[in-house]
């Protein structure tokens, strides 16, 4: 840090500790070169997350945006706020842990559809209809089908193979 007051390059740090917000943290300094005392804040960078939607657009990611369609999805279903939420944040996680900062649209439905399926099999086919954009109801029958023939994972014996 370059001193306010002298432009000196050094100083030390006096006091640390976190900031109101619990955010940051709040650095006492002092200059070695004139003495100057000051304050400094120092935080996580965010890098934002981008989508990039069918239409070459690219925009913010918005977690309220994901919570939104899921909630809408799950509209009159047994499914609470709280978990819808919580999937949500998962969703989001998952897309930080990873180097890209920007993801195709689909690969984002694709996890809500994901999650959808874990939490109620209903709002699922809900949200694929929407976000496939059936157009009939044959495949609505088709989608149907397939969860139907897909196997329910046992409680009491883990998956081994993903298929």
């Amino acid at each position: 840090m370059y001193c306010s007051k002298c432009g000196v390059l050094e100083d030390k740090v006096i006091d640390s500790r976190p900031a109101k917000d619990g955010r940051s943290i709040r650095r006492r300094r002092e200059c070695i070169g004139c003495g100057f005392r000051y304050t400094t804040y120092e935080q996580i960078e965010v890098v934002e997350l981008r989508v990039l939607k069918r239409d070459g657009r690219s925009e913010a990611l918005d977690l309220q945006k994901i919570v939104s369609g899921m909630v809408k999805a799950c509209e009159k279903r047994p499914v609470s706020l709280e978990r819808i939420e919580e999937a949500a944040r998962e969703i989001l996680s998952s897309l930080e842990a990873g180097l890209e900062r920007e993801f195709p649209s689909r690969i984002i439905g694709a996890k809500v559809m994901e999650a959808l399926h874990a939490l109620d099999e209903i709002a699922y086919v809900r949200y694929a209809s929407v976000y496939r954009q059936f157009e009939d109801i044959g495949e609505f029958i088709d989608e149907i089908h397939l969860l139907g023939t897909r196997a329910k994972p046992s409680t009491l014996q883990p998956e081994l193979f993903t298929p």
